[in-house]
């Protein structure tokens, strides 16, 4: 997952620090930041575990603690940005979100987290740009898969005329003029009409998940749900179907780091919160980790 990755970035970098000249403050050195790394860590995965039963208090003060020890991590910034968030405490959900933002401007999951916040329509756009490091190409593009995926195809058009031409800026509008058309066509015919959602590539995609979770071919589900996941980051049922083919795969430590994720996510959808929360509870099962297992299993019986 980016964000385990980013976290183990964190730690290297912070094991980079000035040479000391005198050996036995080197070693004094060295013995005081494996501690500040421990602490970090264990504070860290300790906010997740907070946030993820909804103890989002307690979760904050873990991760202040993290901006203590670590001021410049924009990994602990995100996790502040989202917790905040959950505890509706919006104002500085957006501060901690922009912070994320301007020190990692490509990162997809941050500018998401933003926007998420703070929404994003016509009347705001223009202030919008002025806050966020819109001259970043890879911001750029993320804003405009986030826009299509909201079928705000309008500010995505906006976008895409001021970006050079490139093979991601043809892609695009291509899918947005697919897109568009296949609307003006559902709104003319009003009626179910499967081979019109059959010419979908993402409606393609769906079923064909779904024929591989039909026949229990966790290999083949594995393999496309991560090739989905390239081109549709947003879309909730891929982080599932990845959960589960990993579940079987006894892979639950990487299940559940991908279904934590793709519960942010979910929107109204209480038949596939539950699907999610069944595949989590499965996941710390296998890992052991039985109170985890537990409190998923009671928001299963809470949801049905």
């Amino acid at each position: 997952m980016k964000w385990v990755y980013l976290f183990k970035l964190v730690l290297l970098m912070a094991l980079v620090m000035p040479v000391r000249s005198i050996a036995q403050e080197e070693e004094s050195a060295e013995i005081s930041l494996e501690e500040n790394t421990d602490e970090f860590q264990e504070l860290f995965f300790e906010a997740l575990k907070q946030k993820g039963i909804e103890n989002y208090d307690k979760a904050i003060n873990a991760l202040l603690k993290c901006k203590e020890i670590d001021p410049q991590s924009h990994v602990v910034d995100h996790e502040l940005a989202k917790t905040y968030q959950l505890n509706d405490q919006f104002a500085l959900a957006q501060e901690y979100a922009l912070s994320a933002l301007n020190q990692h401007a490509g990162n997809l999951w941050y500018l998401n987290t933003y926007l998420s916040i703070v929404g994003l329509g016509e009347s705001n756009f223009d202030s919008l740009k002025d806050q966020i490091p819109f001259d970043n190409v890879r911001l750029k593009e993320n804003l405009i898969e986030i826009l299509v995926d909201k079928k705000q195809y309008d500010l995505a058009k906006r976008v895409l005329k001021i970006m050079k031409k490139s093979g991601f800026t043809v892609r695009m509008t291509a899918r947005m003029d697919d897109a568009q058309a296949q609307e003006n066509q559902e709104e003319e015919v009003f009626q179910a009409d499967e081979s019109v959602k059959a010419d979908d590539p993402l409606e393609r995609l769906m079923n064909t998940l779904r024929t591989h979770l039909e026949n229990e071919d966790y290999e083949a589900l594995n393999t496309l749900s991560t090739e989905a996941l390239e081109e549709y980051p947003l879309q909730p049922f891929l982080y599932y179907a990845k959960g589960l083919a990993l579940n079987q795969a006894s892979d639950f430590r990487q299940a559940a780091d991908y279904l934590t994720m793709g519960l942010d996510f979910i929107y109204e959808n209480d038949k596939l919160t539950l699907l999610f929360y069944t595949e989590l509870a499965k996941a710390y099962k296998g890992l052991g980790d039985t109170p985890m297992a537990n409190m998923y299993l009671s928001k299963m019986k809470n949801r049905s």
